[in-house]
């Protein structure tokens, strides 16, 4: 339970960020915005990810793994698609944004995931 949460929290923070740096993803300034988001974002990892790369295997091979930025990209125009219906006040505005975005928040969740790691190990 404690992992999902502190994934949760991390995906939070990783969003933050990217709306912060990535023109065209813009949101509302809340910690709900956030949580809402990060929740979603981490239901669609999390449920459609694994299929949608079962089905692009080949085509991440042939790529040598660079189609998985598309896929991480897709997840968060989807991510950006769903809110928007739920009314959150979150918006991906492309495929470009949605690009850069996903890889700010792939490298920011990557550096939160090992401080905390790192710190787990010293405790």
């Amino acid at each position: 339970m404690r992992n999902i949460l502190l994934r949760w929290l991390i995906n939070a923070v990783a969003l933050y960020v990217a709306v912060q740096l990535v023109p065209g993803i813009e949101a509302e300034m809340s910690w709900q915005t956030f949580a809402i988001v990060a929740l979603i974002f981490g239901l669609v990892n999390a449920l459609i990810r694994p299929v949608l790369k079962f089905f692009t295997c080949p085509l991440i091979i042939l790529t040598l793994g660079l189609f998985t930025l598309v896929i991480n990209a897709l997840m968060l125009l989807l991510t950006g698609w769903l809110v928007t219906r739920f009314g959150v006040g979150f918006h991906v505005g492309g495929f470009v944004p949605a690009f850069l975005g996903a890889l700010v928040v792939s490298v920011v969740s990557l550096v939160l995931t090992m401080v905390v790691q790192d710190e787990e190990e010293e405790g």
